[in-house]
């Protein structure tokens, strides 16, 4: 519902509970690479840590809790820049940013989607002296603190200082996408030591730091900042004399963050060696050359290409409810932080959900229920465009009154079931058809397809918010509203343009036409998919 919630889902993916994994390519990849090798003896993937490692003994957590807890903060840290990022589409729209600026910057939650492109090179080049992973995480980090500094100094400029100057969304994206783009390194680089970092019997911990820290930086980033950086909510909550700024700005908020980055990294740096005992003996990359064949081996196959294919058409029913709704809400003079603080309540039903939906996921057809749960949200993009319609006629000086926010947020609710039916269905399916002796290439190509899947809709539905708007010029007839030239003569000769039709609720009826039509046409082939057989999903191999 919000620019926040679409970037959980398009961008970070993370939101429905998912976990990024980085491009796994040590112990997967056989000698002549996995698209043309006979594959491990016995037919299995060879396991990620030797026997060796785990006829030790068993290693209980608390015997790893060090490691534990750095990962943990590794992850928070990782979920600091996503949620910044998440609010600043909410503070461009209280600037009044166009539609087309919103398209614009929300290329900067691409990199997540992305990242497959350059894993292989993390995976591949290091400093075998310093660490395969550290060589990538300590410089990635310092970068990022480094750059939140210098971002703090500007940031405020990049925003509009106030005096007749708006935002500089350019600007604005090129840096927050570098920052993205630094962000999404740094969790192939996490990812892929978390696996070498614990042993055997405590590696799956390493899930739960990534959901739990993602989430809680996340909610730093984006829940807390919102709220601190709003007077109103500061004032009203926090203070027991009204001052016209909130308690932080995002150039206090950056730096202070930036300041965490670098201590936390000196300390990861002098403090934390990498446990090379746990390091498999095929860890080693075969070659980045070799990885992308392989990638391309994989999409190559019919089954693969028609999957990519119609995943990445799914969701275009829901890109005007997902991508636009927050922002008109924020429009139409609801609280960005009030938004933002939606997300607190829906932390439990997002615990919850996973674990209920695996339930109906876990057998053979996992796309029944992606397929079941689709008209719902479809039809619930039209609730959304109602919600909106409906959100001035209830707004009165002191605000919203309190049944208002309590349909948002069953509104919310709803929506988040549908999601992770949807999300939790595709990723199971995902981990059944692909091929186990390249399970980590394999599965990161379908859930970055996936992760694109989203990405593209959502901008181009930002996008095409102005350009389906009609508005005309009241009290200067002779004039029009059609571009931003034509609103300033409007405005210049007295008068002031008027939306007769806003852009929203034609792309929301357009989207939710869209989605039952691939629903109806696309969607039995789509649930077909899961009857092919495992050759279909599995790359040739010769010697």
């Amino acid at each position: 519902m919000s620019p926040a919630i679409a970037a959980k889902e398009g961008g970070r993916q993370r939101r429905a509970g998912s976990h990024h994994h980085c491009l796994d390519v040590r112990s997967e990849a056989p000698p002549a690479l996995a698209l043309c090798g006979d594959g491990l003896p016995g037919g299995e993937a060879e396991a990620l840590l030797p026997a060796e490692a785990g006829s030790r003994g068993s290693r209980g957590c608390r015997a790893e809790l060090g490691s534990i807890l750095l990962l943990l903060v590794l992850y928070v840290l990782q979920g600091i820049p996503l949620g910044l990022a998440g609010s600043v589409p909410l503070i461009l729209q209280s600037k009044s940013a166009s539609y087309t600026d919103q398209a614009f910057f929300s290329f900067v939650f691409w990199p997540f989607s992305l990242k497959l492109l350059w894993a292989p090179l993390v995976d591949a080049v290091y400093l075998r002296g310093f660490g395969r992973r550290k060589s990538w995480l300590v410089p990635t980090q310092y970068v990022l603190g480094l750059f939140m500094i210098y971002m703090s100094t500007q940031v405020g400029v990049l925003l509009g200082d106030g005096e007749g100057r708006g935002p500089d969304v350019v600007a604005l994206t090129v840096t927050f996408f570098l920052f993205e783009f630094l962000a999404a390194t740094q969790d192939i680089a996490v990812d892929g030591w978390a696996l070498t970092m614990l042993s055997r019997e405590n590696v799956g911990y390493a899930s739960t730091c990534n959901s739990v820290g993602q989430t809680a930086g996340y909610f730093l980033g984006n829940v807390l900042f919102l709220a601190l950086e709003s007077a109103s909510f500061c004032n009203k909550y926090l203070r027991f004399q009204p001052q016209p700024q909130g308690i932080v700005t995002l150039s206090d908020f950056l730096f202070f963050w930036g300041a965490v980055f670098l201590i936390t990294t000196t300390l990861v740096a002098l403090l934390k060696k990498e446990n090379k005992e746990l390091t498999p003996a095929k860890e080693e990359t075969k070659g980045i050359t070799d990885t992308y064949r392989l990638l391309f081996s994989i999409i190559k196959m019919p089954a693969v290409l028609t999957f990519c294919l119609l995943i990445l058409t799914a969701k275009v029913g829901f890109s005007a409810a997902d991508a636009v709704t927050g922002l008109k809400l924020v429009e139409e003079g609801v609280p960005k932080e009030h938004l933002a603080l939606l997300a607190v309540p829906m932390v439990p039903l997002q615990i919850i959900l996973p674990l209920i939906i695996s339930k109906y996921t876990a057998g053979p057809q996992p796309l029944n229920t992606f397929y079941k749960a689709m008209p719902f949200r479809l039809l619930l993009g039209l609730e959304f465009a109602f919600l909106v319609w409906w959100t001035p006629k209830v707004k009165h000086e002191g605000g919203f009154p309190v049944y208002y926010y309590v349909v948002v947020l069953l509104s919310y609710a709803l929506h988040q079931i549908a999601l992770y039916s949807m999300y939790v269905a595709i990723m199971a399916f995902n981990a059944k058809v692909s091929d186990p002796l390249i399970g980590g290439t394999y599965m990161t190509l379908l859930n970055t397809v996936s992760n694109l899947g989203g990405n593209w809709p959502s901008t181009v539905a930002l996008w095409l918010v102005d350009p389906l708007t009609v508005k005309e010029c009241a009290g200067a007839w002779e004039q029009s509203c059609g571009t931003t030239v034509a609103a300033e003569l409007c405005t210049k000769a007295g008068g002031s343009c008027v939306t007769t039709l806003d852009g929203y609720y034609v792309e929301s009826v357009i989207c939710v036409i869209l989605g039952f039509g691939w629903w109806f046409l696309l969607g039995p082939k789509f649930k077909k998919l899961q009857d092919e057989g495992q050759t279909a999903w599995k790359c040739k191999r010769t010697n």
